[in-house]
């Protein structure tokens, strides 16, 4: 695993071999934006206290969605540290084990690249402890608001931090080379309408549930490429 310092002090990336994670730090205090592959959880506290964080201060754990690479280590986290978990409404039945991930409309060429995908350990039934709605404001980032952002799947939410120009876009939105949206989605045309709500909150930063953080020129270049998006059907 990588760690990558996107904003010094409070922001860092966790990069694994498929996806990655994010802590904000506010002080002590440590937040974890989705908690990547089941089996992780002790690299990710490794993590911190390479960067004298301590475990113990991990208040809550943000998913962005239900996917294997992005839950699979919250529910050991969260029960080694007293951690809560927070998740959309739609997409925490699925995180729980009450139902199952929803199947996406592949494109072509996105068959092969699921497929690999699909190597992840499959993520374990996780608890979710607080069931997140569109506009909720979590206590961290000086306020953190929860934008839903269906299309990646029914519960796909972003999360802005509006005072720090930062905005988490979970795999609604890819980093990988260009920005672009992100693959694998149950209703494409949902998502390219989340994409469109993501990028007219204009931030100065952006990460991505898959790519590397996009910190210059990041609300032009997420806007042109939210307005050439299409959503082909094959």
């Amino acid at each position: 695993m990588d760690i990558v310092e996107v904003l010094p002090q409070r922001l860092h990336m966790l990069r694994f071999p498929i996806g990655q994670a994010y802590l904000w730090q506010d002080g002590g205090a440590v937040t974890l934006i989705d908690a990547g592959h089941a089996g992780s959880a002790d690299a990710i506290e490794g993590a911190m206290r390479s960067l004298g964080l301590v475990p113990e201060r991990l208040e809550r754990i943000v998913l962005t969605h239900c996917h294997r690479d992005h839950v699979g280590a919250a529910g050991e986290l969260a029960a080694r540290q007293g951690a809560e978990v927070a998740a959309h409404r739609l997409d925490a039945p699925v995180i729980r084990g009450e139902l199952p991930v929803p199947e996406p409309v592949l494109l072509d060429w996105e068959i092969p690249l699921y497929a690999h995908g699909l190597t992840t350990p499959e993520a374990p039934a996780t608890r979710v402890d607080r069931e997140l709605e569109d506009g909720d404001v979590l206590p961290f980032g000086d306020g953190a608001v929860v934008v839903h952002a269906p299309g990646h799947t029914p519960g796909s939410i972003g999360v802005h931090l509006p005072a720090h120009g930062v905005l988490f876009t979970g795999d609604c939105v890819a980093g990988v080379g260009q920005v672009m949206l992100g693959v694998f989605n149950v209703d494409r045309a949902r998502a390219l309408d989340s994409f469109r709500r993501l990028a007219a909150l204009e931030p100065q930063v952006a990460c991505f549930g898959h790519g590397d953080p996009w910190v210059t020129d990041t609300a032009a270049t997420l806007r042109a490429a939210a307005d050439s998006a299409t959503a082909p059907t094959g």
